[in-house]
């Protein structure tokens, strides 16, 4: 089953190696026959959280915001790529997250994290775990934490060896069979 999954890269920092990660859950989501969409924090340069888009009156919230809910709403799953600051979501990630809610509803989602320390950003996705089901977008129970990302993927996101492509491989899978089956569910309607 063809997915529609938006990806979403919370880090602006000039030199940062997050985009690495993204490039690979692109490619890998492509191979994989899905509609993958890159969100990436950097281009959107979204403004600090003043109001969220559903606060907007209807049609009237600025362009971006209304691209990525048209996008949001059709998302079949989100994959989250985030690295780990000072032991924390990067503060671009969480305020992209922060614009929207009832768009994450009955979607999964999986975190894709890293460092350049040994522990590749798990810190950071536990505190991701707690925010993403609060926005309505549980983590699937498998992580993906990429550790030392600078050796562990080429600029383009390509693998330095085989144990990231297997990890990759199982956290797909299981991240799939959480997106078919919300999807399937939400096609009979959702809890009101």
């Amino acid at each position: 089953m063809r997915l529609k999954i938006p990806v979403l890269l919370g880090s602006v920092r000039r030199d940062r190696m997050g985009i690495r990660a993204a490039r690979l859950m692109m490619r890998t989501l492509g191979e994989r026959n899905h509609d993958a969409t890159l969100v990436d924090a950097m281009e959107l340069q979204l403004p600090l959280l003043d109001r969220m888009y559903k606060e907007h009156p209807e049609g009237q919230a600025p362009a971006n915001l209304e691209k990525l809910a048209a996008l949001y709403r059709a998302a079949d799953g989100f994959i989250i790529v985030s690295g780990e600051y000072n032991n924390g979501i990067p503060p671009a990630m969480k305020n992209m997250l922060d614009y929207f809610l009832e768009e994450y509803f009955w979607r999964p989602s999986g975190i894709v994290c890293y460092s350049q320390g040994q522990f590749g950003g798990v810190r950071a996705a536990m505190q991701l775990r707690m925010t993403l089901a609060e926005l309505g977008m549980s983590s699937v129970p498998s992580l993906m934490p990429i550790p030392s990302i600078q050796n562990a993927l080429s600029e383009d996101g390509a693998p330095a060896n085989e144990r990231l492509t297997t990890s990759l491989a199982r956290f797909l899978d299981e991240f799939e069979w959480y997106a078919r089956a919300l999807k399937a569910e939400r096609e009979k309607g959702v809890p009101r």
